[in-house]
């Protein structure tokens, strides 16, 4: 196998991984800048620090990516296949980072895999797919919805009797704590996700037998994942602190806590890569939804679903183009 080919692949896997941490830094910290319970310089050090730490606590979602969605390719097509996945899916995020729209960089990624899969003429485990990847983004956001608006409902009965002022300025110090379990759970959910396309990589190449993750690979997952975080994604994360709703700290902390519980239960319960962006979107939309349905600012939420949609056949298709051409020049 053509060491260049694994390095090139290697590169654009965490370069991948560094446009998810930039680009989805804001589902972790974005309410709690916006409520002023972080700066946003020691929120985004939060968050790096977090991912980090996230990253080594499972690998169920990496060994899903990396042997549940598509058939192992083998070969230089195989390299191909999954160098073209990763250009998919980092154009979706540069794109969608672009115009501040908080999109899904797990099924961007996902879609890359599908689309060049298809292209290269590589089996897809549908079945995988389905049960990994399509229902769980149609049931997370609705979970999200449900469990962020009772979740609020439960906050506002317990504390109804509570000094507003005093209130929130006490949930505004408990974000802190709910940012860094939504910081930990984006850690590790999708560090993990790139850590299965990079043991594919080695597995192809011959460099490994087994879906075991070698330690220098979720180092160096973790490294750009947390070093993209620190990069922030401002342009998204105004989208999510204040164009949705505005969001106080009560709020902020039930849409965190919500979406970080959510994700916890996935990862080690389902072993389901889910969206990030999918969960605490919309477990800020049912929390904003407690104050009144109106007070939730659908046109933005329906354009920001819109995207959800588009977002794997949008990826798969760039996915398949970049095979295709890289299978032109160099296979």
């Amino acid at each position: 196998m053509d060491m260049a080919a694994l390095v090139a692949v290697l590169g654009v896997a965490f370069f991948f991984t560094y446009t998810n941490g930039f680009h989805d830094s804001a589902n972790a910290i974005a309410t709690s800048v916006s409520t002023r319970a972080l700066t946003p310089k020691a929120a985004l050090a939060m968050a790096a620090v977090m991912n980090l730490a996230g990253a080594f606590l499972g690998s169920g979602v990496a060994q899903t990516v990396s042997k549940g969605l598509i058939d192992t390719p083998s070969g230089s097509q195989g390299m191909a296949i999954l160098f073209g996945a990763l250009i998919g899916a980092i154009a979706w995020n540069l794109l969608t980072w672009y115009y501040g729209l908080p999109s899904s960089s797990s099924h961007a990624l996902f879609g890359g895999l599908v689309g060049a899969a298809l292209a290269g003429g590589t089996g897809v485990i549908w079945s995988g797919v389905v049960d990994k990847v399509i229902i769980p983004m149609f049931l997370s956001p609705i979970v999200g919805l449900v469990a962020g608006y009772l979740v609020m409902l439960a906050i506002l009965w317990l504390f109804r009797r509570a000094n507003p002022h005093r209130a929130k300025r006490n949930f505004r110090v408990a974000q802190t704590a709910s940012a860094a379990a939504m910081a930990l759970a984006h850690g590790l959910q999708d560090a993990q996700k790139t850590m299965g396309i990079v043991v594919m990589a080695l597995t192809i190449s011959g460099h490994q037998t087994g879906s075991g993750i070698p330690i220098w690979v979720k180092v160096s997952c973790a490294t750009m994942l947390s070093l993209g975080t620190y990069a922030g994604g401002w342009r998204i994360m105004r989208t999510l602190g204040r164009k949705i709703i505005e969001l106080d700290p009560p709020q902020g902390f039930a849409s965190e806590s919500t979406a970080a519980t959510i994700m916890y239960i996935t990862s080690y319960v389902f072993k389901a890569p889910i969206s990030t962006t999918h969960v605490i979107t919309s477990a800020i939309m049912g929390v904003g939804a407690t104050r009144r349905v109106r007070a939730v600012r659908w046109g933005v939420a329906k354009n920001i679903v819109l995207g959800w949609f588009i977002t794997m056949p949008a990826a798969a298709l760039v996915a398949a183009a970049a095979y295709w051409l890289t299978d032109l020049v160099f296979l």
